[in-house]
């Protein structure tokens, strides 16, 4: 077995919670027990509502987000994590922490303002 098709499980799970904003998403229903679409958009000012809304549905086709829509007027919709998308959190805290560590190492190697050395990379 070659390297590459020892990776396949790893590339399965990157796809699911990869991206700019999936993450974002993910904390932010990890840390709530849900949240309408609207709280969402508020808690996340830089996220357009298409992106946010395709996100969603992926995530939700995946099973890892739970959509509930009450029958009601105006409509009312929930988001949170499902059950089984509860299994990511652990995932997701080490990443957090594993951020937080990086910007720090990153702030002894450069110091506080490394913008500069970023642009340079």
């Amino acid at each position: 077995m070659t390297t590459g098709e020892n990776c396949g499980e790893l590339q399965v799970a990157l796809d699911i919670i990869v991206g700019k904003w999936k993450p974002i998403i993910l904390f932010h229903l990890m840390e709530n027990e849900k949240l309408r679409f609207s709280e969402l958009q508020r808690a996340i000012p830089e996220i357009t509502k298409k992106m946010l809304t395709s996100q969603l549905r992926e995530l939700e086709y995946n099973d890892i987000v739970h959509r509930k829509v009450y029958q009601q007027v105006p409509p009312k919709v929930e988001y949170s994590m499902s059950p089984y998308g509860h299994g990511l959190k652990p995932l997701l805290v080490s990443m957090r922490s594993w951020g937080t560590e990086h910007l720090e190492h990153l702030e002894k190697l450069y110091g506080k303002d490394n913008e500069e050395q970023k642009e340079q990379i």
